[in-house]
C-alpha cells in the first residue's frame, strides 16, 4: 500500500516525522505538494500544523472539515473551498478525542481571516487550501489538523503558546498516523 504524505509548512511541526516541509503560505503549499504526488504514489495526506483561532483554547486541536481560501475574491465563480475527506475527518476525530471539527480558514497573513463570517469558533492558518487543493485535483484523500497556538489576531507573539501547541500536535500524529494506516486505501 502506498505511504501516507505528511505535509507541514515547517519542520518544527512535522514534530520530528519524516514528511513534506511545504514552506509557508497557500501558494508554495499547493506548489510543494501537487509536485510531491505527482512523483510518487501516496494513499492519503495528512496535512498537520499550528493555527490561530477565535474562541478556541490553545492547545486545542482542530481537525478541518474543509479549507476556505478567505483571501480570493472575484466578480465570477472561483475555487474558494477544498473538503477535507469526509473519511479520513471522521478517522482522524476518533484518533483524536477531545478534537473539534469546524472549516480552517486559510489566509496568506496572519490575522487575514478575523473578519470571516462565522456564527461559532473560528480557525486560521496559512496553507490548508493549497495542500487540500493539490491532493483534490491529484485524486489522493486529504484532512488538515491543526493545534491552536494563538489567539486569531493577537498581534504579541510572545503570548503565542507555540510550545504547547507542538508538545499537542507531537503526541496527536502518531495517532492519526495509526488511525488513517488502517484506513487509507
Amino acid at each position: 500500500m502506498p505511504p501516507i504524505l505528511i505535509v507541514a509548512a515547517t519542520d518544527r511541526e512535522l514534530c520530528g516525522h519524516d514528511g513534506l516541509v511545504c514552506g509557508v503560505g497557500p501558494v508554495e503549499a499547493a506548489a510543494s505538494t501537487a509536485r510531491a504526488l505527482a512523483l510518487r504514489p501516496f494513499a492519503a495526506v495528512l496535512h498537520v500544523g499550528l493555527a490561530g483561532g477565535r474562541g478556541i483554547a490553545t492547545g486545542t486541536l482542530v481537525v478541518g472539515t474543509e479549507a476556505v481560501y478567505c483571501d480570493l475574491a472575484a466578480e465570477w465563480p472561483v475555487i474558494a473551498r477544498a473538503a477535507g475527506d469526509d473519511h479520513l475527518v471522521s478517522t482522524a476525530r476518533e484518533a483524536l478525542p477531545g478534537s473539534i471539527a469546524i472549516p480552517i480558514h486559510t489566509s496568506a497573513a496572519v490575522g487575514g481571516a478575523r473578519d470571516a463570517v462565522s456564527e461559532g469558533p473560528l480557525v486560521e492558518a496559512m496553507e490548508g487550501f493549497g495542500v487540500l487543493r493539490a491532493a483534490a485535483l491529484a485524486a489522493v484523500p486529504a484532512v488538515e489538523v491543526r493545534a491552536i497556538s494563538n489567539a486569531l489576531g493577537e498581534h504579541d507573539r510572545a503570548r503565542w503558546g507555540i510550545a504547547e501547541a507542538l508538545t499537542v500536535l507531537e503526541g496527536a500524529i502518531p495517532a492519526v498516523l495509526a488511525a488513517l494506516g488502517r484506513v487509507a486505501v
